[in-house]
C-alpha cells in the first residue's frame, strides 16, 4: 500500500479534527510552548505531531522569530519523513518570505538534500538497465540547487558538503550520457551516438566518462566515413589515455 503523503494526512486530520465539545490542550500555549513541543516531538521522531505543532504556531503566532524558525523546521521534518516534495516546498516558502534571514542558506542546502537521495539512487539504478533516454532531470534538479548554494553562499557551512555533492552528481550524469552514447553507437545511430559524445566532452571535463566519450566519438566517425574527423578525434583520445597512464591526466582535451 502506498504511504498517504504526509502533508495530504494533515491537511485532512486538521480539517475533520476537532469539534467543539473536545477541549484544546494547545489553547492557551504560547509561541515559544509551541515551538519547544514541536522541536521535542522532532527530536524524538514524531515527524506529524512536530509538523501539526508547528503549523498550529504559525496560524497563531504568524509573525516573530517563532514563525519564521518554525517554516525552516517544517522544511526539515518533511524531509526527515522522507517526504521530499513537501520539504522543498516548504523550504521554497522560507527562502520567498525571508530572502535575508541569518539561516537562509540552510534551506538553499535543504532543497539539495531533498531532491539528492532520490535522484541519486534513481540515475544510479537507472545506469544498470538498458535504456537510451534515463530521466536524469532530477539529478540535475539536485546539482543546481547545490550549485545555488554554492554561488550564493559561497562562505556557508553548507558551501563544501553541496560542492561535494556536486562533484558526485556531474559524475553520474556523465556516466548516463556514456550510457545513451554508447546505446546509439551499438544501435548503429552513429550521428546520435556522436552528438552524445561530444555533449560529455563539453559539459563534462574532468570525468571519469571523457576518455570513453572519445572512443565513441572516434569509431561514430569511422562508421560515419568521416576520416580526417576520425582521425582528430583519434589523436586526442590518444593524447588523453596516455595521460591517463601516466597519472597525469587533467580532464581537458
Amino acid at each position: 500500500m502506498n504511504k498517504l503523503p504526509l502533508y495530504l494526512l494533515i491537511f485532512l486530520m486538521t480539517a475533520c479534527s476537532t469539534t467543539p465539545k473536545e477541549e484544546d490542550e494547545t489553547r492557551d500555549w504560547t509561541a515559544e510552548k509551541f515551538f519547544q513541543e514541536a522541536k521535542e516531538s522532532l527530536k524524538q521522531g514524531a515527524y506529524q505531531e512536530a509538523i501539526e505543532l508547528f503549523n498550529k504556531l504559525e496560524a497563531r503566532f504568524p509573525f516573530g522569530r517563532y514563525a519564521q524558525q518554525a517554516q525552516l523546521e517544517t522544511a526539515y521534518a518533511y524531509f526527515k519523513y522522507d517526504e521530499p516534495k513537501a520539504a522543498i516546498t516548504e523550504a521554497d516558502r522560507f527562502i520567498k518570505l525571508n530572502p535575508r534571514h541569518d539561516n537562509v542558506d540552510y534551506a538553499y542546502y535543504l532543497r539539495g538534500l531533498a531532491s539528492f537521495t532520490q535522484s541519486a539512487s534513481e540515475l544510479e539504478q537507472a545506469l544498470g538497465k538498458d535504456a537510451a533516454d534515463i530521466d536524469a532531470g532530477k539529478a540535475r534538479q539536485s546539482f543546481d540547487y547545490f550549485k545555488e548554494v554554492v554561488e550564493k553562499f559561497p562562505d556557508s557551512r553548507y558551501a563544501e558538503d553541496s560542492r561535494q555533492r556536486m562533484i558526485y552528481l556531474r559524475e553520474l550524469l556523465a556516466q548516463n550520457e556514456l550510457k545513451a552514447a554508447q546505446y546509439y553507437l551499438d544501435s548503429a545511430a552513429y550521428v546520435a551516438a556522436a552528438n552524445r559524445a561530444k555533449y560529455i566532452i563539453e559539459h563534462y571535463q574532468g570525468t571519469h566518462a571523457l576518455t570513453q566519450a572519445m572512443s565513441v566519438l572516434v569509431k561514430s566517425y569511422q562508421m560515419l566515413k568521416m576520416d580526417e574527423l576520425a582521425k582528430d578525434a583519434q589523436r586526442v583520445y590518444d593524447l588523453n589515455t596516455s595521460k591517463e597512464k601516466t597519472g597525469n591526466a587533467d580532464g581537458k582535451i
